[in-house]
């Protein structure tokens, strides 16, 4: 048989765990070690609160740019060989029972992010894949024409023919500088998917409510989301706020994370006269306050009626063309300064990595060195939250793997 292929992996995540369980299933007569400077799939035990948020069932009518704001046209290449259908197969016909939520999200039955963890490791296991964890690869180097030199702490270095980078979101640090000095460009990583802070005691007195079909814009500029916005102790969040700091990932950054935020509390309903005709035809003589459009709570009706500067003892029939105007503009274009960024379970997602057209998109290696392969999130790809973040990382993983059998 002769000897066997030694493959380095250098990131113990979902994406270099999957390319070794697959490479491993598939293929005898290679040797996997995988190196991690950390405990290998920390981050995958904590995705989805806990509960690993696998893939989604992509039923959402969003097109593919906006569920990836950075990597969907090499993504639209790499699912005709492994989508989230194939994702699906593979964790069920491994022994994993998954299920569907009703936003499309997907994971395991038993909710348990460690049942996923626990899978991988015991494919890992029973095909011989070595995990040297707490172990940080300081340099890469070439080694010949096809092969590859690995630095690690003490001087030590290990040789091997081809090696898969999946280290997640890349800062700078030696290794980076390593993948330079290889010609690999690096855009600067930045978060992505946080929350926003907003400097306001009265907003923030309303923390916990949760308003549905909200549109936000950044003023001024083109990036804008829609979905649910929740109001938190610090400002916004929500799956509408998350998507936008996704869009604009990239902005903010160089913008220190300060922008303006203009909330149609209305979302997408563009006749908002009507809803406000409406009030008024069907409760001319109640006060302002008491009645208020079916998708917000008393308080944030009360709160966005102060802000309108409309007495809440004004009855409908009284509120004149002035305050019409004013309550409009407050549902429709409410701004909001926001100063900087929040905390969110799923921050560690970055927006930045390796280039995409560093990669040759049949099968991820490098377009310049061979036998140097990339897979997930230290990749310029990033998504919106729901699970597809995951799914990249399985895809990417499962299109580096491929090459080995």
């Amino acid at each position: 048989m002769g000897r066997k292929t030694k493959i380095a992996i250098i990131g113990a995540g979902a994406a270099g765990c999957f390319a070794a369980a697959n490479i491993a299933e598939n293929n005898s007569n290679v040797e996997i070690i995988i190196f991690e400077s950390g405990n290998p799939m920390y981050k995958l035990s904590l995705t989805g609160a806990g509960r690993c948020n696998i893939t989604n069932n992509f039923e959402t009518e969003l097109p593919l740019i906006k569920i990836y704001p950075r990597g969907n046209k090499l993504l639209k290449s790499l699912f005709y060989v492994f989508n989230h259908q194939n994702t699906i197969n593979w964790f069920e016909n491994h022994g994993l029972k998954l299920y569907a939520q009703p936003d499309g999200r997907i994971f395991p039955t038993s909710n348990k992010a460690m049942d996923v963890v626990n899978l991988l490791f015991k494919i890992m296991n029973n095909h011989g894949v070595k995990i040297i964890k707490e172990t940080k690869i300081i340099a890469i180097e070439k080694n010949g024409d096809y092969g590859f030199k690995l630095l690690l702490p003490n001087n030590i270095q290990q040789q091997f023919d081809n090696v898969i980078i999946t280290t997640g979101g890349m800062g700078k640090n030696n290794f980076s500088d390593s993948l330079e000095k290889l010609g690999i460009e690096i855009i600067t990583p930045v978060p992505s998917l946080y929350s926003f802070k907003i400097k306001s005691n009265i907003l923030t007195s309303l923390s916990g409510q949760s308003i549905e079909n909200v549109s936000v814009i950044i003023a001024g500029q083109k990036f804008r989301a829609e979905g649910d916005l929740l109001i938190t102790h610090f400002g916004m969040s929500g799956p509408a706020i998350l998507k936008l700091s996704s869009y604009a990932a990239r902005f903010l950054a160089d913008n220190n994370y300060k922008c303006d935020l203009i909330v149609n509390w209305l979302g997408n309903e563009n006749d908002y006269t009507q809803i406000i005709n409406s009030l008024i035809e069907n409760n001319p003589t109640k006060n302002i306050i008491s009645i208020h459009p079916t998708n917000f709570t008393h308080r944030l009706w009360e709160y966005l009626v102060n802000r309108a500067e409309i007495p809440t003892d004004k009855k409908y029939m009284h509120l004149g063309k002035k305050n019409i105007n004013k309550l409009s503009s407050i549902l429709t274009s409410d701004v909001y300064h926001v100063s900087g960024r929040g905390q969110h379970n799923e921050e560690f997602v970055t927006s930045g990595g390796v280039a995409l057209n560093n990669i040759n998109p049949k099968n991820m290696e490098s377009k310049n060195i061979k036998n140097l392969f990339f897979a997930g999130e230290v990749l310029d790809i990033d998504a919106i939250t729901g699970g597809f973040n995951l799914q990249s990382a399985w895809t990417t993983g499962y299109c580096a793997a491929k090459n080995f059998f």
